[in-house]
């Protein structure tokens, strides 16, 4: 347990985004270890396949990581606040409408989603192969809302170490049911979902484990589930505040795959290399993001505005050093790290992925100040400015969709998220500065 009201914003900050960081790496790397395994076992269209139905997965499940995400908000206010009855009843609350709302949604997703593909243009020759995969995350999407749900918990009261250190053993898991299901079996990329389903129950089982015993406080008693309508409201306000914000964005990059499905197998194949390293690159900004998140929402229930300011900055700077970094390797490593992904040394596909990372990467440090100011104006309970920064982004994936890619090509989609993200992070930082509320709040109180 770690609270984030006393202490050196800065080194709090990273101590508690460092393992949020490392276990999303290793979510990325067995993710990345799946495309690796298909294709030099089944193949370039195999990976095809995986890119063109990733975007469905990360609008559906990345729903279902928002609302939990913003669930936790509602519980780590409470936590700071040192009410743990308060604190229960949000977890109990996060229970009943996690389940509700998966069990909804794994309905919906597989009544619509033949249609979804066709909409999408997947291409023919992989359409049954994407179909295979992806059915077998949708149906079993619960077990990655619950451990979402309960790692979002842990994280709640400070403690983001626990929920890596069960990745960390998920992740091998993965690696050996992927050796086993699709190299050994041969089931082909439903091998692959199969492994990652698996492996994320088991992170879930863990977290609840280890809830029961280190952290009982946490379980809601019986009465605590008859939770209030105001209750679930207050839950579901801030809860889908956050997953419309992931889902928008993903709805934008749904219309984007639209666009890259027209420009055949081969680039599906590049995009998806390039999307893999610069998912991994990006890992640290949402770490970042969460843990401000989290930090804001603590301080603002522990009455401690003050120190909201501070936080903000030191993440900012701390991300500005990550994206140094980060343009380095997208300059002088793209072309080895595509090819070791792909399975192929093809000239088209390591060229076009390489270009992809070059031209996003230098763009990574307004991306910093994007994930920051939306992910803190969250934590502060300010939910319209984020959730308008997303439709932004959507808005302008669409518009390169249906305008600049049929003109500009492959070209067009690699330069619309940069140019997505300058807009949205103004907009981002105006909402900030208008809001004089917050800015007395934070940086006025920081100079009293």
């Amino acid at each position: 347990m770690r609270e984030l009201t006393s202490g050196k914003p800065a080194g709090m900050i990273f101590a508690f985004a460092l393992p949020i960081a490392l276990g999303s790496l290793f979510q990325q790397l067995y993710s990345m270890i799946d495309t690796v395994i298909v294709g030099r076992t089944i193949g370039v269209d195999a990976i095809a396949a995986l890119g063109s139905t990733s975007y469905i997965s990360n609008l559906i499940i990345g729903f279902m990581s928002g609302l939990t995400n913003g669930f936790a908000i509602i519980t780590a206010r409470h936590f700071g606040a040192g009410d743990h009855v308060k604190m229960r009843r949000s977890v109990a609350g996060t229970i009943i409408l996690g389940l509700a709302v998966s069990a909804v949604f794994t309905v919906v997703s597989m009544v619509f989603l033949r249609p979804f593909l066709r909409i999408l243009n997947t291409p023919a020759e992989i359409f049954d192969t994407a179909y295979s995969y992806i059915s077998v995350i949708l149906i079993f999407m619960t077990t990655a809302m619950l451990y979402n749900m309960s790692a979002g918990v842990l994280r709640a009261v400070g403690d983001s170490v626990t929920p890596l250190v069960f990745l960390i053993i998920s992740s091998f898991i993965n690696i050996g049911l992927d050796i086993l299901f699709i190299a050994k079996l041969d089931f082909g990329v439903k091998g692959a979902a199969y492994a990652t389903v698996i492996s994320q129950s088991f992170s879930f089982i863990m977290c609840c484990i280890y809830i029961c015993i280190r952290f009982p406080y946490l379980i809601p008693k019986r009465e605590e589930f008859r939770v209030t309508l105001n209750e679930l409201g207050e839950l579901m306000a801030m809860g889908l505040s956050l997953a419309l914000m992931f889902s928008i964005v993903e709805i934008g990059s749904l219309i984007l795959q639209r666009a890259i499905n027209n420009f055949g197998t081969a680039t599906i194949a590049a995009h998806t290399a390039a999307r893999k390293i610069s998912s991994i690159l990006m890992l640290p900004y949402s770490a970042f993001g969460s843990a401000c998140a989290t930090y804001c929402s603590q301080n603002l229930g522990a009455g401690r505005p003050e120190r909201v300011g501070k936080g903000i900055k030191s993440a900012i700077f701390m991300c500005w050093v990550w994206s140094a970094m980060a343009v380095i390797v997208g300059y002088l490593f793209s072309p080895a790290i595509v090819s070791w992904i792909a399975g192929t040394d093809e000239t088209f596909i390591v060229g076009l992925a390489s270009k992809y990372m070059r031209v996003n990467t230098p763009f990574y440090f307004i991306l910093a100040v994007l994930i920051i100011m939306r992910s803190s104006l969250q934590g502060l309970g300010r939910k319209s400015i984020p959730v308008a920064s997303s439709i932004i982004e959507m808005i302008g994936k669409a518009v390169v969709a249906f305008a600049a890619a049929p003109v500009l090509g492959y070209f067009g989609v690699m330069i619309s998220e940069p140019i997505v993200w300058f807009f949205m992070t103004v907009l981002l930082v105006w909402g900030y500065a208008r809001d004089k509320e917050l800015v007395k709040a934070t940086f006025v109180a920081e100079k009293a």
